[in-house]
């Protein structure tokens, strides 16, 4: 086990916030590096990306680095300017 999986371990066996919390902020950042590797496979910048969103740069880091309050319709368009879909599933 890596030592990143040790701590996380023993964060979850001792703090019941953080185990309560992890899941759930892990699934928000694996969505703003999926974002982000779009957006770099695209061949954008945040402010290119931004420009054609018509936001700020600011906007596109938020998104990227905190998806944990990314609206649907938000995440549509930015899909959408990548040549992309968003598709839900709930299991």
């Amino acid at each position: 086990m890596s030592d990143l999986k040790k701590y996380i371990s023993k964060r979850k066996n001792e703090e019941s916030d953080f185990a309560e919390n992890y899941d759930i902020g892990y699934q928000n950042f694996k969505i703003g590096v999926l974002l982000k590797q779009l957006r770099l496979e695209s061949g954008l910048s945040q402010d290119e990306l931004a420009q054609k969103l018509k936001t700020k740069k600011s906007v596109i880091s938020r998104i990227e680095n905190h998806a944990d309050d990314i609206r649907l319709s938000t995440l549509r368009r930015y899909a959408k300017t990548l040549g992309r879909r968003i598709k839900i599933e709930v299991v």
